[in-house]
């Protein structure tokens, strides 16, 4: 192995060349090549506390990347109508509340909801009532008997800029970029790639490619015919139209999810402005339509055209083919209701370097790879079709999510959790327990009894442990300063013109 070309730069390609670049240290030859001609979308601007995960291995300042990407933080999503018009919940990152001897906290407050005497799920979760106050405090180390020391946040930014950002870091630690459009691949007669050929006739080889060219997936389907297996029918939105807006405030510290008729609506906060975009089933809505309901739920002014795409949820049958890996959109596609897109990317590129392969890849590394990309895509597929599933909402296409024949492993946490509460995360899937807890009892399903050792404790000890910690949390966000004034202390964004 020598070298390692990707083939497309954008988040996906930036972010994979960023890594190699900082973990290789100059051992392999890394190239970028990609075309100014050829846009990126530049729609995913939210991101899952993993990303810090990322951060830390190249280890970006956190202040100057925020400050670059005119970025805002994030500690969780809010779902706006999901269950049904009129009804909002938070998805907060991080712990809820405290364990109580060897029991989860949310089985204390189901039999308190049980009993009619529960207070609101959200006071449990320092990530969620912060949110609702526009507060925000990033974890104090040295506080970690205070719920502050547990604050669990992500990041909002500008996806172009992001790419930049890496842009710059990757060539700073080696990664060589080359302009041009690739107009053919060259094979080796055992099947692999052996090189891409540009428009003006360079040929550029290389050992191993990276296949981060979008949608098309020029080198893993177009190229290697590899296969896609289509999810539509758990997730029938097709269509996704971004268009930014004058950011106004406050400056919220979480992404906004507003159901629609025909599909939801997005809401990300940047320092220099909101980010906008519409998911939606072109089967319930036309595109015209479309674009009259986003612009016309947007806070502030109109800042651009609305940037379209079409797309299929689903994965390719094998992310790494080959000699050819393939990330971002040229893997797949699901939608970015949970904002997933980046961490995705993440994931793969880091799963790729502990499982790098030298001159002769066993088939054993290749399998195991796609286990790992295939086990994961679809735990994160169950936990999006979570949401449209458990609906409460009129019309034909949510009619249509509530009614469809569930995915067996999503069917199976459904069950578990409907009988005792209990809720249990497998081998080292994305969302945690805490995660699928809040989208179970925000989505109404609350489930039909507790863990029976919940009766070890009377109800005056419960309602004292769940108050104290209600009473705690609200307290420290109390004292929190804004998101606002957060961010213009820790790290101000250059104006825009």
């Amino acid at each position: 192995m020598r070298k390692i070309l990707i083939v497309g730069g954008g988040t996906a390609g930036w972010m994979t060349a960023a890594l190699f670049g900082k973990l290789f240290r100059g051992l392999y030859d890394i190239e970028v090549v990609e075309s100014e001609a050829i846009g990126t979308v530049g729609v995913g601007e939210a991101t899952i506390p993993a990303i810090k995960k990322y951060n830390e291995l190249i280890q970006l300042d956190e202040a100057d990347f925020m400050r670059r990407t005119q970025g805002t933080f994030k500690l969780g999503i809010q779902f706006v109508d999901w269950l049904r018009p009129g009804q909002s919940y938070m998805h907060g990152f991080g712990v809820i509340g405290q364990d109580w001897e060897w029991l989860r906290c949310h089985h204390y407050w189901l039999r308190t909801h049980q009993r009619g005497r529960a207070e609101d799920f959200a006071k449990y979760s320092i990530n969620t009532a912060a949110a609702l106050e526009n507060k925000f405090v990033r974890a104090r180390a040295d506080m970690a008997e205070s719920p502050i020391g547990h604050i669990a946040h992500a990041f909002h930014f500008d996806a172009s800029l992001y790419a930049k950002y890496l842009r710059s870091f990757a060539e700073q630690h080696g990664v060589k970029r080359t302009e041009g459009k690739i107009v053919d691949v060259g094979m080796h007669d055992s099947g692999d790639i052996a090189s891409v050929t540009l428009e003006d006739g360079r040929t550029i080889d290389a050992d191993f490619f990276i296949d981060c060219s979008g949608f098309r997936g020029l080198l893993i389907e177009q190229t290697m015919k590899t296969g896609y297996e289509d999810w539509s029918h758990w997730l029938p939105c097709d269509r996704a139209m971004a268009v930014p807006c004058a950011r106004t405030r406050p400056l919220t510290p979480y992404t906004r999810s507003t159901a629609h008729e025909p599909g939801w609506q997005w809401r990300i906060p940047l320092q220099h402005r909101t980010g906008n975009g519409l998911v939606y089933s072109s089967k319930h809505i036309d595109d015209g339509a479309a674009e009259k309901l986003l612009l016309s739920n947007l806070d502030g002014e109109q800042l651009g055209n609305p940037n379209r795409l079409r797309f299929t949820s689903g994965k390719r049958r094998k992310m790494w083919n080959r000699n050819c890996v393939a990330l971002g959109l040229a893997a797949g596609f699901l939608e970015p209701l949970e904002s997933t897109s980046i961490h995705l990317v993440q994931s793969a590129a880091i799963r790729f370097v502990r499982l790098f392969p030298d001159s002769a890849t066993d088939q054993a590394t290749i399998d195991e790879f796609n286990r790992q990309c295939d086990f994961e895509w679809e735990r994160v597929r169950d936990f999006i079709v979570l949401h449209y599933w458990a609906n409460e909402r009129p019309g034909a296409f949510w009619e249509y999510c509530r009614t469809m024949e569930l995915p067996a492993t999503l069917q199976r946490k459904i069950d578990l959790w409907r009988s005792n509460g209990r809720i249990f995360r497998e081998d080292e899937e994305l969302f945690s327990e805490e995660s699928w807890i809040q989208v179970f009892l925000g989505q109404g399903i609350v489930p039909r009894s507790y863990d029976p050792l919940v009766e070890i404790k009377s109800d005056p000890q419960i309602e004292q442990f769940l108050g104290n910690i209600a009473a705690t949390i609200d307290r420290c966000v109390q004292v929190m300063p804004t998101h606002d004034e957060f961010v213009a202390k820790f790290c101000p964004a250059e104006p825009v013109a």
